[in-house]
């Protein structure tokens, strides 16, 4: 059993008997530890007692006196935030209820940093204890933007945080050339793109996020993803569901869908009108699914017995942005309808 994103935070988490995750003083500390509230040397003392005082007592109040003593605005404004972001988690009973808890209000207040921390440490909980090293670099599209290479019928993904610092590719080896260039010799794909058989090395390099994704229709990364979507439904709803990836939807019955993004998201409801797509938004399409659940009366009525098609589909600047939260709330559950 593999030990990998230490540094996300579910180390620091205490578990439910159901894998639920539950806040911990020391996962509060780790927040109050971060760079956007740790003091500097020009933190005044109202600062330096405050964050004393959250080390010592994590969960403890802070009246609106307390951070109006702070000298320093930016300081006063990320504390603020910071301790908006500690009361939700502290009011829902579980960090998934939290993450939930985020969106269902209609105005997202949490910063992205935070809610893609959250997401990390639940999908690590999901994995918690798998072997399979492709599940969890795949698990990454669900709180890492990746960017995108199209290349002879091949989707490659890698992570854009870093594609970006090395843009170049000069520091970046062939995992640099493959996105930067026009033109990519196989054998240079072929040294970087995660398989079965080299799979094993991502545990050596789990958060150095170097490592590239073949995500076509019948590659062993998209087979992951269908099962991590399945995953994640049954661990927030207990609900058991297949995922598989399909070349088309043709479907005259079409009757529910999901965006895993936002490209995704108007791309589907522009097909189920109808519409059709330029070939620029064609283009953009990178992988349509379809959802079926084990137990067809937990859906709703009007959907029971009916496929749910997904997708998901890069932006204009070739990125990839899963938005897990999508299935979450997009599900056409009895229960949540």
């Amino acid at each position: 059993m593999h030990d990998f994103w230490t540094h996300s935070g579910f180390n620091l988490t205490q578990r439910q008997t159901d894998g639920q995750l539950l806040v911990s003083d020391a996962l509060l500390r780790a927040w109050w530890s971060r760079p956007e509230v740790a003091p500097v040397p020009e933190s005044c003392s109202a600062e330096l007692a405050l964050h004393d005082a959250l080390l010592a007592t994590p969960r403890r109040p802070v009246s609106a006196q307390e951070l109006a003593a702070l000298q320093d605005p930016d300081a006063r404004d990320n504390y603020g935030v910071m301790l908006a972001f500690r009361d939700r988690l502290l009011t829902a009973p579980t960090l998934e209820a939290a993450y939930l808890d985020i969106f269902r209000n209609g105005s997202v207040t949490v910063p992205p940093l935070f809610i893609d921390q959250l997401a990390q440490m639940i999908v690590r909980g999901i994995l918690d204890g798998s072997d399979d090293a492709l599940l969890a670099r795949t698990a990454e599209l669900f709180f890492r933007p990746q960017k995108v290479a199209l290349e002879d019928g091949r989707i490659m993904l890698a992570d854009a945080a870093t594609v970006e610092l090395h843009e170049s590719g000069s520091n970046y080896g062939d995992l640099g050339r493959l996105l930067v260039e026009s033109k990519t010799k196989p054998r240079r794909v072929d040294l970087d793109v995660l398989s079965d058989d080299n799979a094993d090395r991502y545990w050596q390099r789990d958060e150095a996020h170097d490592t590239v994704l073949a995500f076509q229709q019948d590659s062993l990364a998209l087979a992951r993803f269908c099962r991590l979507i399945a995953l994640w439904v049954r661990h927030f709803y207990s609900v058991d569901v297949v995922v598989e990836p399909v070349a088309k939807i043709n479907d005259p019955h079409w009757a529910w869908h999901i965006g895993l993004d936002a490209q995704a998201s108007a791309i589907l409801n522009d097909l189920y009108k109808g519409k059709t797509l330029d070939a620029d938004r064609n283009r953009r399409i990178l992988s349509l699914f379809t959802m079926t659940f084990a137990d067809p009366s937990v859906v709703r009525p009007d959907v029971a017995g009916r496929p749910v098609y997904l997708a998901c589909a890069m932006t204009e600047q070739d990125l990839l942005r899963i938005k897990p939260q999508n299935l979450l709330l997009n599900l056409p559950l009895a229960s949540i309808s």
